[in-house]
């Protein structure tokens, strides 16, 4: 079991700059890789960013390329999404997800095995 906690969330004002964090336990993240996924009302939950534990290959949704970025930490075991130049249509719950290493298109949510309880980010206009 991987057990994940997402922090950071909040209310902005559009061009500002927030960033998310999302400490793992339970098990070694060697093998895993962890997302980002959000979820505005009425929406279906997508893809944001994806990295891989072991080396560090990211891999970013295009409506975010640019803007957010995608980082880990390996002694504190926790990955980060550094989002800046925020838009009203960020506004969502962010999610954390964490699959088995695999080389299917991280947007696919079915391939992750453990999501954190997501946090809220609203961007004002």
């Amino acid at each position: 079991q991987v057990q994940l906690v997402e922090s950071g969330g909040g209310l902005v004002q559009a061009g500002d700059s927030l960033r998310l964090s999302c400490t793992a336990s339970g098990r070694s993240l060697g093998s895993y890789d962890l997302g980002w996924f959000r979820q505005a009302p009425g929406k279906e939950r997508e893809f944001v960013a994806l990295i891989r534990w072991s080396d560090g290959n990211k891999n970013h949704a295009d409506s975010v390329k640019g803007r957010f970025t995608i980082s880990r930490d390996n002694a504190k075991n926790t990955v980060y999404l550094q989002m800046n130049s925020l838009k009203p249509e960020d506004t969502a719950v962010y999610y954390c997800a964490a699959r088995v290493r695999s080389l299917a298109n991280p947007g696919i949510r079915r391939t992750y095995n453990y999501w954190g309880q997501g946090t809220q980010v609203t961007v004002s206009s």
